[in-house]
């Protein structure tokens, strides 16, 4: 569990007794490649932190394509904001792309949280701030940034993921084709962009 206190302490200042509470709050959860940690159009009713594995945010769009949001790796927290918060059914699916490995946080825990230690308070209200930047900048990404830009910064942002994850999820997060990617790829692994 030392991750997960790493990644909130990372923040704010917790004492040993709010540590241990929040540890006695958290469920240990494991997924399977391809299981599913929330459905869309089911109400998310948990935050889910990684420890070990990845986890692929995707929604689908009207025609039954899947567009990647997000990839949550290690160290890091997925879920639906919006279901998670106000408990309107999911916009967003989170299935396992590798055995995964969890920490995982229900709504009902979460409220008592808030409520027994102010410092999750701030701790969720910078994550949430965070998560709106990087909201942001995905946007821009996707609106002015060709698609090897895209991938270059796909790179930085989640380092060796691509050695781990099939390519297809990749191509889906960059919003371009595998076929596309591959080229992309040709040209970096040819040194004619860097």
């Amino acid at each position: 569990m030392s991750l997960i206190i790493e990644n909130v302490t990372g923040i704010v200042k917790l004492s040993n007794l709010e540590i241990e509470f929040f540890n006695s709050l958290l469920q240990p959860t494991n997924f399977k490649k391809k299981e599913f940690a929330l459905k869309a159009g089911t109400v998310c009713r948990q935050q889910t932190f990684v420890n070990r594995g990845c986890l692929r945010i995707f929604y689908n769009d009207l025609q039954g394509s899947e567009h990647v949001a997000k990839f949550a790796i290690e160290n890091s927290w997925a879920f639906d904001l919006e279901s998670f918060t106000i408990g309107v059914p999911a916009s967003y699916s989170i299935q396992a792309l590798e055995e995964t490995a969890t920490l995982q946080l229900s709504k009902e825990n979460w409220d008592l949280l808030c409520a027994e230690v102010p410092a999750f308070e701030k701790f969720f209200r910078v994550m949430f701030q965070n998560s709106y930047i990087l909201l942001q900048h995905r946007i821009t990404q996707h609106l002015y940034q060709k698609g090897d830009e895209k991938y270059i910064q796909f790179q930085k942002k989640y380092p060796g993921l691509e050695q781990r994850i099939p390519q297809k999820e990749i191509a889906s997060y960059l919003g371009i084709t595998p076929e596309f990617l591959s080229m992309i790829r040709a040209k970096k692994g040819s040194g004619i962009i860097s």
